[in-house]
């Protein structure tokens, strides 16, 4: 199966870099020298990294063969692939957007919330999006705090949202 891990955005100067919305935990590794990518749309493609480096918070990245600023503006909005089974020594408590869709999401006591849609990729955090029961989508922060369990194989999340993230829970009570 094939993960995005950036999606190319606008060129940075005259000399062929451009920016890069990163979707990887792992930009060192994915953007090395060297590095061969697969594009979508294929034809743009493969790309392989001439050189890589951080300006101010964004990753610049330059490809062989791309020179100029028309050139890789051609490249906007390509997204950047490898293979799920490229991704070695995944860790532990690292997820990809396909394992979470479908999988239920539930308190600790086993009361339903709805289901996982998908999971968003940010800068600060990871956003899981699910919906309620009742329809609504949720986005919780994709931390420990608040989703302490992630149980593929089990097919389910264990959340632990604040109030009033989710429509009244059972035993939640008006204090006051």
């Amino acid at each position: 199966m094939e993960y995005v891990v950036a999606r190319i955005g606008r060129p940075h100067g005259v000399r062929g870099e451009v920016t890069l919305e990163l979707r990887t935990d792992a930009p060192g590794e994915r953007f090395a020298p060297g590095a061969v990518l697969r594009t979508d749309p294929a034809p743009r493609g493969p790309l392989t990294v001439e050189s890589a480096r951080w300006h101010t918070g964004t990753l610049l990245v330059a490809f062989e063969g791309v020179e100029g600023r028309d050139a890789v503006e051609a490249l906007r909005d390509t997204l950047l692939l490898v293979d799920v089974d490229e991704v070695a020594g995944a860790e532990d408590d690292a997820w990809y957007p396909h394992q979470l869709r479908g999988l239920a999401a539930v308190t600790a006591g086993g009361t339903a919330l709805g289901t996982v849609a998908d999971l968003l990729t940010g800068t600060a955090q990871d956003l899981l999006v699910v919906t309620g029961t009742d329809g609504r989508e949720v986005l919780v922060p994709f931390v420990e705090r608040l989703v302490p369990v992630v149980d593929v194989p089990g097919g389910r999340v264990v959340l632990d949202p604040p109030g009033g993230l989710f429509a009244e829970l059972p035993g939640e009570e008006d204090e006051g």
